[in-house]
Formats: C-alpha cells, sequence, structure tokens
C-alpha cells in the first residue's frame, strides 16, 4: 500500500474526530437554546450567559471542526464549469494549482489564529460580558480547524500532482454534480 492512502485513512481519522466534536458542539447549541428558551418562557429566567456560550466557542467549534472532513467528501462549493471538459493530466494540474493556493491561504489564517490565541492566553484575555469567558479557546478551535483543512488540501495537492505526472489517480478528482449524474447513479 502506498504512502499517499495511509496519509489519507490517517487525516480521515483526525477529520473523522474533529467531525464527531462538531457534532457535539451542534448538539450542545440546541440543549442550550432549548434550555434557554424554556427558562426564559416557563419561569421568566433566561440563562445570561447561552448566548455568550454559543457564540463564542459552539458555533466556532462547529464551523471550524468540520472544515477537513467536509473537504475530504467534496463537500464544499465547487465551479466546475470547464473542469468535464479538460484532458485528465490538466485537471489535475488545476487541482494542484488550486489545492496548493488553499494550501497557503490556509496556513496563514491558522498561523494568525495561532498568534491571536497565543496573545488572548498570554494577556488572559476575557469577554465584556456578565460572565468573563476566556477567548483563547475560540481561537483554539479556528486553529485546529485549519490545520485539519490544510493537512487536506496539502495532501491532494501532492496527490494531484502526483496523478499529473504519473497519468493515473493516487488521488480522486471531486464527483460529478448531482445534475450530471444519471438516473439512478449515486455518486458514492
Amino acid at each position: 500500500m502506498g504512502a499517499l492512502p495511509r496519509l489519507s485513512r490517517l487525516l480521515s481519522a483526525i477529520e473523522w474526530g474533529l467531525s464527531t466534536l462538531a457534532a457535539i458542539a451542534m448538539f450542545a447549541v440546541m440543549i442550550t437554546v432549548i434550555l434557554d428558551v424554556t427558562m426564559r418562557y416557563v419561569f421568566a429566567a433566561p440563562l445570561a450567559w447561552s448566548y455568550d456560550l454559543i457564540s463564542l466557542y459552539l458555533m466556532v467549534a462547529v464551523f471550524f471542526l468540520a472544515l477537513g472532513d467536509t473537504l475530504h467528501h467534496h463537500g464544499h462549493i465547487a465551479i466546475d464549469l470547464l473542469q468535464p471538459h479538460m484532458p485528465m493530466r490538466l485537471r489535475h494540474i488545476g487541482e494542484t494549482i488550486g489545492y496548493a493556493l488553499t494550501t497557503v491561504l490556509v496556513a496563514m489564517i491558522a498561523w494568525e489564529a495561532w498568534e491571536r490565541m497565543a496573545t488572548a492566553f498570554a494577556n488572559s484575555e476575557v469577554t465584556p460580558t456578565i460572565i468573563q469567558w476566556p477567548t483563547w479557546p475560540a481561537y483554539f478551535f479556528v486553529v485546529i480547524g485549519s490545520l485539519s483543512l490544510m493537512l487536506r488540501a496539502a495532501y491532494r495537492t501532492i496527490g494531484h500532482l502526483a496523478s499529473a505526472i504519473a497519468g493515473h489517480a493516487p488521488v480522486e478528482l471531486p464527483p460529478p454534480p448531482e445534475t450530471e449524474l444519471s438516473a439512478g447513479e449515486t455518486s458514492a
């Protein structure tokens, strides 16, 4: 077995774990909202901390922790107007360029989030609210999610470059859009 499939499986395991944490965060959002609404309208005692918890930590976790897994499953928006009409090697070259640029951009986001998290942690920064929540955990979710996305994009960069050179695909191309699938066919 080649190095690329092993690397993809390792990344998949990490992405699955992060997506599971994102799902738990989403469940926590739902439970917190239900509890807040119940407390507000049944007991006239809303939870003063619910909005801060949801907006500062939980929604950031939901979004960023699922990024790598979403890319792994081709769940991000893609414009593929010309791609189906291109020769295979040219498609892989295009994917290589796109994923290389993505890797660099997301690495810059991760680096900036890391610096911001380190500053928030070192300065013991907190929110100016009733409960003074520390701000660094929110940046931590951004760092972890961005690193996951960056690693998957770097993997795809290497894989598509290898595919362009070798003429066969060690990494998969995105599946065709649902509108191009014939009746009864699925995009497994």
